[in-house]
């Protein structure tokens, strides 16, 4: 009987052991699958006025690749913030990195303090990308 019990345990152990494997495989390809389509978003981000300052890639189970980029806070006036996020309804991550942008601006001109140098955007892609924004260079990061 203890036997029987200790083969049924083997065998549960293996079938998670394979089904960890498989999740842990899905979750690479999902994120190389979005990271490929962010490489294709960094460039057009580029062309808008930003200049990439630091790539690194995470190798993980699931990996992940972190960008920053900043550009002077005159090349981002309010009316071509809101031009950018209309040219590009269609394409959801040009659109949120701006819709961001706009948010952090009108949340930091309710704190009445001036604007620092520079204007950072920091965007993390992995199964769930982030997208930080930063008014002046933080000092802790």
């Amino acid at each position: 009987m203890i036997d029987k019990i200790k083969k049924v345990l083997q065998d549960v152990s293996e079938v998670i052991k394979d089904q960890t494997n498989a999740i842990g495989d899905g979750a690479k390809e999902k994120s190389f699958r979005l990271i490929e389509e962010w490489l294709q978003i960094f460039p057009k981000l580029e062309s808008y006025g930003f200049e990439m300052t630091s790539f690194a890639l995470g190798a993980a189970i699931s990996p992940s690749v972190e960008v920053e980029m900043k550009s002077p806070h005159g090349q981002f006036p309010m009316e071509k913030i809101q031009d950018i996020i209309e040219q590009n309804k269609k394409t959801s991550a040009i659109n949120t990195v701006f819709t961001t942008i706009r948010t952090a601006y009108q949340l930091h001109e309710k704190t009445a303090s001036p604007l620092q140098e520079p204007l950072i955007l920091k965007i993390r892609i992995r199964i769930s990308p982030e997208i930080q924004v930063f008014i002046g260079e933080p000092i802790i990061q």
